[in-house]
């Protein structure tokens, strides 16, 4: 894989020329940033930059004030190969605050085209409904214990949104153990693009080590190759789920970082 190429072709689709994640949102290129808006329960925030070492403050002060006058916390998605290269010093200077990094990995789904091998006792079902939503908020509350149950609830509700709105863009599957959700995960599929973006994959303690983050890997990069797809790409914790990716043969093209800013608390 030629990562310059690559990462130049993931900048494009997937950042300057991204697509709404849903109805009714709206997404700009301001001329130094491309950024989408929402509602309070969607995702806003910065998506890509085009700044230099003169502007970037400028640039930085005007999401800001757009943001803050709808009233709207939002993030800023920094990649490790962003100009300036000073831009998070920029950010945390401006009141944003960090999350830690992830890994931006990437992988030709028809290199992973392999059957989900499940323990014993474990099924997959594909989730279309808001029972089958149930399931996945379920089985995320359970992997991600101490998370907000308000972030859960916001992830089921975008979820459902989108499975009844854009059902093409969109697939979730859940592994059921006994009836009981263990591990949920879900693709997305932007129209156009050649990147079908991998999310979710948390497993319940229990079940962890058996092998389903693989399986449900494979499960999604079946799919992917199936609908025309060329690559998959995810955001991989650096000391878990990274090592993992790379076994299964996805390579980092970047470091991405959150940056959110809180309206409520700024200043």
């Amino acid at each position: 894989m030629d990562l310059a190429a690559v990462r130049e072709l993931f900048d494009a689709e997937m950042r300057r020329e991204a697509s709404p994640e849903r109805p009714g949102m709206e997404l700009e290129d301001t001329g130094d940033v491309v950024r989408q808006t929402g509602g309070e329960g969607d995702w806003n925030g910065v998506l890509w930059s085009r700044l230099t070492a003169a502007g970037a403050d400028a640039a930085i002060a005007e999401q800001v004030r757009h943001y803050g006058a709808l009233g709207l916390d939002f993030e800023w998605k920094h990649y490790s190969h962003d100009l300036p290269d000073d831009l998070p010093q920029r950010l945390l200077a401006a009141g944003f605050e960090p999350e830690g990094p992830e890994a931006l990995m990437v992988a030709e789904a028809a290199a992973l085209q392999t059957a989900p091998q499940l323990p014993d006792g474990v099924r997959l079902v594909e989730v279309t409904d808001r029972a089958g939503v149930d399931l996945m908020v379920r089985a995320h509350e359970l992997a991600f214990e101490g998370s907000p149950a308000q972030l859960s609830a916001r992830l089921g509700g975008r979820v459902l949104a989108q499975l009844t709105q854009a059902p093409e863009t969109i697939s979730v599957v859940v592994a059921l153990a006994g009836g009981e959700p263990v591990s949920a995960a879900r693709a997305e599929f932007l129209p156009g693009k050649q990147f079908a973006g991998l999310w979710g994959g948390g497993t319940v303690p229990g079940w962890r080590g058996k092998g389903l983050y693989r399986a449900l890997i494979a499960h999604r990069a079946r799919t992917a190759a199936a609908r025309g797809y060329r690559y998959l790409q995810t955001d991989a914790v650096l000391d878990t789920s990274r090592p993992i990716l790379e076994r299964l043969g996805f390579v980092q093209l970047s470091l991405t970082t959150p940056y959110n800013y809180r309206v409520e608390t700024a200043g």
